[in-house]
């Protein structure tokens, strides 16, 4: 079975997030966007607007928690108002899953 994971952070969180966590143990799939968003950050390059990754995170359930965390830490969310991080429950059925 898989979780998502998925992320809204700071534009610069977003491509540190792809090229750490791709090889990640647990981690079957990772993409990242770009958009704006006008209340998740503190910084603003665009008067109101602040540039935003969204990254979304395919992992395996038995490591979802570990890739949770590593994702946590690595974008320093208990220190900054950088963006937030989520879980869904289990994916019943994906095309990443094994037969």
């Amino acid at each position: 079975m898989t979780v998502e994971i998925g992320a809204l952070l700071s534009k610069d969180f977003g491509q540190k997030a792809l090229e750490t966590l791709s090889d990640f143990e647990g981690v079957k799939n990772i993409s990242v966007e770009t958009g704006r968003s006008s209340d998740l950050f503190e910084e603003k390059q665009f008067g109101t607007f602040g540039e935003a990754a969204i990254v979304s995170i395919i992992a395996e359930a038995s490591q979802k928690d570990k890739v949770f965390d590593a994702l946590y830490d690595l974008c320093e969310l208990d220190g900054h108002q950088s963006g937030l991080v989520f879980m869904t429950p289990e994916v019943i059925k994906s095309t990443l899953d094994s037969k």
